[in-house]
C-alpha cells in the first residue's frame, strides 16, 4: 500500500503537496478512477471470450473507460480540484443517459445511477459543484422523460425477466456506488479531523512550551483564553487571569495604555504594541526576603483576531496578544542611562574642574611671579625694606593659597579612589571645635560676622581622625563666614545625641536655592546663578567634608532656603566599629609612625589657616 500510495502521490498536482488533505482529495480522486479503469481493461478480453462480439452499446461503454484515465491526467496536470469534479459529473451523466435511452429509457435499469452523480459530486466540497451535479441530474431526468414522450426511444428486446434482473443489477450497481463514496466521504472526514487534531496539538503543545504568554482579549480587556506559561511568567494559575484578572494585575499608571492598546487592535486591521508593568506573585519562599508587591515589566504585541464574517471594528472584536518578559532590558535600559548621565555629570564635573582650577591657580600664579619680579628688581625699583617684607608676605600667602588648593584637589581624587586613609585615635572634639573657632575668629571680625561656639563643658571624647574632625570644622565654618554678609552671625554647636555626636554649623547668609541643593557637595560644583558668589573657591570644601563624614560612617544633611541661611550638621559615631566590633573598613590601627604623621599633617593645617 505504502508503494502505491507512493506511486499516486507522484501523480498529484504540485500545489495539492504541500497540504496533507487536499493530498488526501486529490489522491481519493485519482484511485477509484484510475483502478477502477484499468480493473475493466483487464477484464474486457475474458469478457469478449465469454460474450463473443460485443454490440454498439457495449463497445461504448467500454469506450467510456478512457474518460476516467483522461479525468486523472487532467487533474494531475492542471490540479483544478472543483473542475475535475464538475467534468466527472458531466461523464458519468452522458453514459447513464447512453444507457438509459438503449435500455428503455427513464425505465431504464440504467436511470437510478443518475442519482449517484450528486452524490459523487459531494466529495468535491464545494457547494457549485454539487449544485451543478444536481441540476445536470434534472436536466438528464427530463431529457429522458421528453425522449420517452417523443417516441424515439427504441422498441425493447429484453424479455421481462431479464428486464427485472437488469433493473436489480441496476439498483444494486448503485447502491454498491453510493457505498464506496459514503465509505470515501467518511475516510476523507476521519482524516479531516485527524489532520485537525494534529494541528490543535500541536498548537497546544506550542502553547505549552513557549515561554511568551498567548492570550485572546475582548476589546474592554477582559481575557477569554491565557496559554499556561503564564503561571511561571506571574506565578499565578491561568484561571485566575480570565476576566478582568490579568487587568487587576497591570500596573494602575499603565492601565489606560494598556486597554488603549487593546482597543486600537480591536478598531483597525494593525497590530498595536504596548509595554507596561504586571504584578507577579512570589513564591513563599521568597516574600519574606523580597518586598510584598513585585511588579515585571512585559511587552505585549495585540492584533484583531479574524474571523469569518466579523466586520472591522464590531463591538464583539477580539484580540490576540503576545505577552513577553524585558524585565532584563527594561533594567539594562535603565542602567544604560544612569551610566549615561553619569558620563553626562562626569564631564560637567570635568569642565567645572579645568574652569575653577585654572582660575585658582592662575590668581596666587600671577601674584606670585609678578611679586617676585618687583623684588628680582629691587634694586632698580629702589624697594624699601618694609615694602620687600610686604611683597615677600604676599608672595607666601599666594604659595599658601596654592598649596591648599592642590592639597584639596589630591585629598578629593584619594577619596574619590578609595585610597584616602584615616588615622583614629580618642581625642576631644571640644578643645578641637573651639581651637577651629579660634583660628577663623580673626577672619569672622574682618568681614563684620559675629561668630559664636556653644560646646559642653562635659563633651565625651570619640574615636576618628582629629586632623580630618579639624578639617571638616574648618571648611564648615569658613564656608559659613564665606557666604554671610556684614552683621550676619555664624554659630557653631555640638552635642550628643544617642552614640552620636552632632555638629551643626549654621549662618544667616545667602542660602542655597531648592535646584543646586540637591548637587551641594558634588565636586567642583558652585552655585551661583539666582546669587552671586563673591569669593573664590574650587568647590571643594563640602565635597570633601562629606567624603571624610562617610570615611567615619557618619551623615551629614544641610538645610537651606535663599537670603535665609544655611545649615549644615554632621553626625558622627562616637565609637565607629565594624560588624566584629573593631574598627571600621576605612579605619586603621593608629600605629607610632602614624601618630607622629598625624600630629605633623595637624600642625600644617594649623600653620596653613
Amino acid at each position: 500500500m505504502s508503494i502505491i500510495r507512493d506511486c499516486l502521490d507522484a501523480l498529484l498536482h504540485p500545489s495539492a503537496r504541500t497540504d496533507a488533505l487536499t493530498r488526501a482529495r486529490h489522491r481519493a480522486f485519482i484511485a477509484p478512477r484510475l483502478f477502477g479503469s484499468l480493473a475493466a481493461f483487464a477484464v474486457f478480453p475474458a469478457y469478449l471470450a465469454m460474450r463473443g462480439a460485443p454490440s454498439a452499446l457495449e463497445v461504448g461503454a467500454m469506450a467510456w473507460l478512457i474518460a476516467p484515465i483522461l479525468l486523472s491526467w487532467f487533474l494531475s496536470r492542471t490540479g483544478r480540484y472543483e473542475l475535475a469534479y464538475a467534468l466527472s459529473s458531466l461523464a458519468l451523466s452522458a453514459l447513464i443517459v447512453a444507457l438509459a435511452i438503449e435500455t428503455g429509457g427513464i425505465e431504464s435499469f440504467a436511470a437510478v445511477w443518475l442519482i449517484v452523480v450528486p452524490l459523487e459530486a459531494a466529495l468535491s466540497a464545494s457547494r457549485r459543484v454539487v449544485v451543478f451535479a444536481a441540476l445536470l441530474t434534472l436536466g438528464c431526468l427530463g431529457a429522458l422523460i421528453l425522449i420517452a414522450h417523443a417516441g424515439l426511444l427504441p422498441p425493447p428486446d429484453a424479455h421481462p425477466a431479464l428486464r427485472a434482473a437488469l433493473a436489480a443489477f441496476g439498483v444494486a450497481s448503485a447502491t454498491l456506488y453510493a457505498s464506496v463514496l459514503a465509505f470515501a466521504a467518511d475516510a476523507l472526514a476521519r482524516t479531516s479531523i485527524s489532520l485537525l487534531s494534529m494541528e490543535e496539538e500541536r498548537y497546544r503543545l506550542l502553547a505549552l512550551n513557549m515561554s511568551d504568554v498567548i492570550s485572546r482579549h475582548r476589546r474592554n480587556g477582559a481575557v477569554m483564553f491565557i496559554s499556561p506559561a503564564a503561571e511561571s511568567l506571574l506565578g499565578a494559575p491561568a484561571a485566575q487571569l480570565h476576566g478582568h484578572g490579568l487587568f487587576e494585575r497591570v500596573h494602575v499608571a499603565d492601565r489606560p495604555a494598556y486597554l488603549t492598546a487593546l482597543a486600537e487592535a480591536a478598531r483597525g486591521n494593525t497590530a498595536s504594541s504596548v509595554e507596561f508593568r504586571l504584578r507577579r506573585d512570589l513564591p513563599n519562599d521568597l516574600r519574606s526576603s523580597h518586598p510584598p508587591v513585585d511588579f515585571i515589566w512585559v511587552e505585549m504585541r495585540c492584533r484583531p483576531l479574524e474571523r469569518a464574517g466579523q466586520v472591522a471594528g464590531d463591538a464583539e472584536a477580539e484580540v490576540v496578544a503576545v505577552i513577553r518578559n524585558v524585565t532584563d532590558r527594561k533594567q539594562q535600559e535603565q542602567a544604560l542611562e544612569l551610566a549615561r548621565s553619569a558620563a553626562e555629570r562626569a564631564d560637567a564635573a570635568k569642565t567645572r574642574f579645568l574652569a575653577t582650577v585654572s582660575h585658582e591657580l592662575r590668581t596666587p600664579l600671577n601674584a606670585i611671579i609678578g611679586f617676585s619680579e618687583m623684588l628680582v628688581q629691587e634694586q632698580s625699583l629702589m624697594l624699601s625694606a618694609a615694602r620687600r617684607r610686604e611683597y615677600a608676605q604676599l608672595i607666601n600667602d599666594s604659595g599658601q593659597h596654592l598649596l591648599s588648593v592642590v592639597n584639596g584637589i589630591l585629598d578629593m581624587s584619594k577619596m574619590e579612589s578609595g585610597n584616602f586613609e584615616i588615622v583614629p585615635e580618642p581625642f576631644a572634639p571640644r578643645a578641637a571645635l573651639i581651637n577651629c573657632c579660634n583660628l577663623l575668629a580673626l577672619r569672622a571680625r574682618e568681614n563684620g560676622i559675629d561668630l559664636s561656639a556653644d560646646a559642653p563643658q562635659d563633651l565625651p571624647d570619640i574615636t576618628g581622625d582629629p586632623r580630618a574632625f579639624k578639617q571638616i570644622v574648618l571648611n564648615l565654618v569658613s564656608n559659613a563666614i564665606k557666604f554671610t554678609e556684614r552683621g550676619g552671625k555664624v554659630m557653631v554647636a555640638a552635642g550628643i545625641e544617642g552614640a552620636q555626636l552632632i555638629l551643626r554649623v549654621s549662618d544667616t547668609g545667602v542660602g542655597i536655592a531648592v535646584d543646586d541643593l540637591k548637587r551641594i557637595g558634588d565636586p567642583f560644583f558652585q552655585a551661583g546663578k539666582t546669587y552671586q558668589r563673591r569669593q573664590e573657591g574650587t568647590g571643594l570644601g563640602l565635597s570633601i567634608v562629606k567624603s571624610l563624614v562617610r570615611l567615619h560612617a557618619g551623615e551629614m544633611s544641610i538645610q537651606s532656603k535663599l537670603d535665609e541661611g544655611t545649615t549644615v550638621t554632621v553626625a558622627l559615631p562616637l565609637n565607629p566599629a565594624g560588624p566584629d566590633g573593631k574598627a571600621g573598613n576605612n579605619i586603621t590601627p593608629l600605629t607610632p609612625s602614624l601618630r607622629t604623621a598625624a600630629e605633623g599633617q595637624a600642625l600644617q593645617v594649623k600653620k596653613s589657616a
